[in-house]
């Protein structure tokens, strides 16, 4: 079972059985059309309707739909993240990131971000040189640079503080 919220503020329960899908306990009658591979055409007690998927986050479950114009933010949640709400726990994946420490000792190469820069998990942020190796320093999540506390050409030590988030 899916619990399905959206905008915040409307909840629903999905359950998809053999006979068909269930909404909030009563089955759900609809016929759905896929027109490309994020828009789709639905009927619904005799009204046409035009879906489109905006933005999908699989990993958290969240996606921003578009019906017959209006945007609409939805958020799923299966039962494992309902397991894990009950017991305090999250697993949106999230991880808050508040600094990149340097892994080893070196040499600042390249400093590819400024502050007040957004950043995605994986983006370059610099490249250091260590044993004569280029290593290039990835952002560890999304977040946004508050500050660079190094210099082109700076030497800096194992654990040394490169980025503040």
């Amino acid at each position: 079972m899916l619990k399905i919220k959206v905008n915040d503020t409307y909840t629903f329960e999905v359950e998809s059985k053999p006979d068909g899908m269930l909404l909030n306990g009563e089955l759900f009658d609809w016929d759905i059309k896929a027109i490309s591979h994020n828009q789709f055409h639905i009927l619904y007690r005799n009204q046409s309707y035009t879906a489109e998927v905006v933005k999908a986050d699989h990993a958290s479950k969240a996606f921003t739909l578009k019906i017959n114009g209006k945007l609409l933010q939805v958020q799923a949640k299966d039962r494992f993240d309902q397991l894990l709400e009950q017991m305090g726990m999250s697993n949106n994946g999230a991880v808050q990131v508040k600094e990149i420490k340097a892994p080893m000792p070196g040499l600042i190469l390249a400093i590819l971000v400024a502050d007040g820069q957004e950043v995605k998990k994986g983006d370059p942020v610099m490249i250091l040189e260590a044993m004569k190796m280029e290593n290039i320093i990835k952002s560890p999540a999304d977040g946004v640079v508050k500050t660079v506390k190094v210099n082109k050409g700076q030497s800096v030590e194992k654990n040394q503080v490169l980025v503040i988030f």
